[in-house]
């Protein structure tokens, strides 16, 4: 299991989008549209084969016949960091190492993208969604090989929660990455970045 992206939500893509921009001072790149939970992206390419993503529901799109992912219906508030996503060359074992609740694999497609998500039947991963999302691409070519490099590389990513220590045992069994610390404390997600313009944060 290896550290694939991040995601930042937003009431709209455009306040997603911004928020991302303003706190990195680096452009956005076109994303697209997701069936199934019609959602859509703006993605920026970082460092060491990873992508930012930011996210939100399409208004264009109809109702999903399913809650969506990222627990998008009931996001509200500002923009911010919401999710981290891991890939996985095993899913059911990767799954059965995580949390009870983590969800079950969705097929999904965008353009030539190619890929299945694990997703749960409510929305919410575990951990009151600081636990991460699993996927599996099944296209050769992933995301952060057709984004330009944009100059941003993750330095850490610190996932709070109050049961953060039984969080990290879970996670810890399935992923190994000095970038990602645990943190005792309010439910909260940040990530730090060294960018052309020094180290920024979301």
């Amino acid at each position: 299991m290896l550290l694939d992206h991040l995601a930042v939500s937003g009431e709209t893509l455009e306040q997603a989008q911004s928020y991302v921009e303003e706190a990195l001072g680096i452009s956005m790149r076109p994303g697209g549209e997701h069936a199934v939970f019609h959602t859509h992206n703006k993605l920026m390419g970082l460092a060491d084969g990873l992508y930012l993503e930011a996210i939100a529901i399409n208004p264009n799109a109809p109702n999903p016949d399913r809650p969506r992912w990222f627990d998008l219906d009931r996001f509200s508030g500002n923009p911010r960091l919401s999710n981290w996503i891991c890939r996985s060359n095993a899913l059911d074992d990767d799954m059965a190492l995580l949390p009870d609740g983590v969800g079950e694999a969705v097929s999904l497609q965008r353009g030539d993208l190619r890929w299945q998500m694990v997703v749960p039947a409510s929305g919410v991963l575990p951990f009151d969604n600081q636990c991460p999302a699993l996927i599996k691409w099944q296209t050769a070519t992933h995301p952060a090989e057709i984004l330009p490099p944009s100059g941003c590389r993750l330095r850490r990513l610190v996932v709070a929660h109050p049961q953060a220590k039984e969080l990290e045992t879970a996670v810890k069994k399935a992923l190994v990455d000095a970038r990602v610390v645990f943190e005792v404390g309010s439910q909260d997600l940040m990530a730090e970045f060294d960018t052309p313009h020094g180290i920024r944060r979301l």
